[in-house]
């Protein structure tokens, strides 16, 4: 495996490797720098096109493969039992965001950006809190996805300053999805659990029931 960064990159490649997901991890250790006939196809790009930051998988699906940039966040702290309403952090770079379009444009048609939110808990989840949680190295971990077209229609503004932007709540728990539907693997696999939650996952996995 990869050696990387954070946990939270460690946690969701060990995921793909338990259920069998082809896929590639990019080394984002720097920013990519792009040769002149790159630039041409990315006139939008900031700063000229001249380097991007790398996003972190290449994920291989049955009709879409996905370039996925992940997102470590923490599940907020109930201070009530039962209580209700905490907001999931999904805020996200803005460099984030035009890097990652720019990459959806050099790849080409067949590759889709998406934004993947690893989210740390402090136990195993209650049952129905989230629709995909899996278990590694002794943490809990939920996932949730979301295409990038659907961000970024949806993003706000949250910090000029740092470059940062949000979504609103409710639109994030609309947009967002599983990552990837189950598989007779996965369903046997001690560490990864499924609810019964009903959303159509972000990723289609290869040989799997569309």
């Amino acid at each position: 495996m990869t050696q990387r960064r954070h946990h939270y990159e460690r946690a969701f490649e060990s995921y793909l490797r338990d259920r069998r997901i082809p896929y590639v991890a990019v080394n984002e250790a720097r920013k990519s720098l792009l040769p002149p006939e790159a630039r041409l196809r990315l006139s939008g790009a900031e700063d000229g096109g001249t380097a991007l930051k790398n996003f972190d998988f290449i994920v291989y699906g049955d009709n879409t493969n996905l370039l996925i940039e992940i997102k470590g966040r923490k599940v907020p702290t109930r201070k009530t039992p039962g209580a209700t309403g905490a907001r999931l952090d999904c805020w996200v770079t803005r460099d984030d965001i035009d890097s990652l379009r720019a990459w959806e444009r050099l790849f080409g048609p067949g590759y889709a950006g998406t934004l993947v939110f690893v989210y740390l808990c402090e136990g195993q989840p209650p049952d129905g809190l989230f629709q995909e949680v899996i278990e590694w190295d002794g943490r809990w971990y939920a996932l949730r996805a979301i295409d990038l077209d659907d961000y970024e229609k949806s993003m706000k503004t949250r910090s000029p300053r740092w470059r940062t932007v949000d979504m609103p709540s409710e639109a994030f728990a609309r947009l967002s999805r599983p990552f990837s539907a189950p598989s007779p693997e996965a369903l046997g696999h001690p560490g990864v659990v499924m609810d019964a939650g009903s959303n159509l996952p972000a990723l289609a996995p290869i040989g799997g029931e569309s």
